[in-house]
């Protein structure tokens, strides 16, 4: 089994009034030794290919086959004595929907269920956590975040980049705190796991939980994130606005960009939820342009054949076709080149060559899409999602996140995670369905 570090062995009894028993009609506690598969073939199959985290070695594709992995849920012992510790909730990275959901689970279920007294809440990201900017915590009471769930957002503020690892261990130090609730994407969960061992190398009993957030959906293991639906839902919106463009003209080209900087599934869960896309282009399937078995030339035969098309293109893709200008953003990833402009451009240049009249019209809805509310559905998981991660913290669990995998909440080291990103393989039912949707070939290059 993948062991989830602990800071020490839980003692103390859980608040939480729940049974040992099966039959007795009360809700359990979830046995300290629960486990699941981490894969659900029995071969190590193409299906299992995004999951392998492993090298190449027979040996080793057979030990991740077999790899069981930790069940989440309240324990009947814990480490921490609730009514004397103080936790904390930080928000990283970008704005993603269901953030302020989180938050707000965070509070009622350590406030209600586990009668916590202090809940800080870190301002602006880590840099909340850096004396040298001034941000002082907020604390937090179930009055001041009753209603925060209605509204896009996080009310703690954001940031990116990295800050001092052991300026942040100090900081929580200080404060007294027992455990805190990192939210944040693949940057984030780097960050944790370097404060994790700051941490552990200081022998401070301090658990750090992080909780997945990013709409791209690419935390490595991690079957969905928080805000992904939601996102691609309303995604939906902007490719509908672009299929009306399309067929309102003769030869209507609809482009629209979503995010995706390494991993293209907003654009292809998107793309199957509407049903009217033509094109799906991300990052984990690379395309030509200009040859004979290239986008272009598909694009022009859909339009000759149908006379109009809509193309939906993640942020990511595309990137071979830019010179690479070194540059990166705060949390340290590549800037990417605009492919969405880039492909307008082209579309236009290549039907005039090819005197094949067409209207392009563009469409780019990143801050839309990440910026509303999370949905029924997103607002459920982000609930689920933070009463998990305040019982692994109780229980001690540190240097973790809570993860959704196989359709069970389960325990998985930030150690792991953290070992690359979750990407679309082009042999998954995923992109197949994709394909059969949109009718485009398999493959766009000579």
């Amino acid at each position: 089994m993948l062991q989830i570090p602990t800071l020490g062995e839980p003692k103390f009894k859980s608040p939480l009034n729940l049974s040992t028993k099966l039959g007795d009609k009360i809700c359990n506690f979830v046995p300290v030794d629960e486990k699941i598969r981490m894969n659900i073939f029995a071969s190590d199959s193409a299906f299992n290919y995004e999951d392998q985290y492993y090298d190449n070695r027979p040996e080793n594709k057979r030990n991740s086959i077999n790899e069981f992995i930790e069940v989440a849920g309240p324990r009947e012992k814990i480490f921490f004595e609730p009514e004397k510790i103080s936790c904390a909730i930080v928000t990283c990275g970008g704005l993603c929907p269901g953030l302020n959901n989180v938050i707000r689970t965070l509070v009622m279920e350590l406030h209600y269920h586990y009668r916590v007294k202090k809940i800080y809440g870190i301002k602006y990201g880590f840099a909340g956590l850096n004396p040298e900017f001034g941000f002082v915590p907020e604390e937090l009471t179930p009055q001041k975040v009753s209603n925060i769930h209605l509204y896009g957002g996080t009310v703690l503020g954001s940031s990116r980049g990295q800050q001092n690892t052991q300026t942040l261990a100090e900081t929580l130090e200080k404060l007294d705190v027992s455990i805190l609730f990192s939210i944040g994407g693949d940057g984030t969960q780097r960050s944790n796991f370097d404060l994790y061992k700051e941490i552990e190398k200081r022998r401070l009993p301090i658990s750090i939980i992080g909780i997945p957030k990013t709409i791209d959906n690419d935390v490595f293991l991690n079957d969905k994130s928080f805000g992904f639906e939601t996102a691609f839902s309303i995604a939906t919106n902007a490719i509908q606005c672009a299929h009306t463009e399309a067929i309102s003209a003769y030869n209507g080209v609809g482009v629209v960009k979503l995010m995706g900087r390494n991993s293209g599934y907003i654009a292809a869960y998107a793309a199957l939820a509407l049903n009217e896309v033509n094109f799906v282009l991300i990052p984990e399937v690379p395309f030509d342009l200009e040859t004979a078995n290239g986008f272009l030339a598909y694009l022009k035969k859909r339009l000759i054949d149908r006379h109009h098309a809509v193309v939906v293109v993640a942020e990511g893709a595309g990137q071979e076709f830019f010179s690479d200008t070194g540059k990166s953003d705060a949390s340290g990833n590549k800037a990417l080149n605009d492919i969405g402009v880039f492909l307008k451009d082209k579309i236009k240049q290549y039907m005039q060559n090819n005197k094949v009249p067409c209207t392009v019209k563009y469409i780019d809805p990143s801050y839309i899409v990440r910026s509303v509310p999370a949905n029924p559905n997103d607002s459920i998981f982000c609930g689920q999602l933070a009463q998990y991660a305040v019982h692994a913290g109780m229980t001690g669990k540190t240097g973790m996140i809570v993860a959704w995998r196989n359709n069970t909440f389960v325990h998985l080291p930030i150690e792991l995670v953290i070992k690359r990103r979750k990407q679309i393989t082009p042999e998954s039912s995923l992109w197949l369905s994709v394909l059969e949707a949109t009718g485009q070939p398999m493959f766009m290059r000579n």
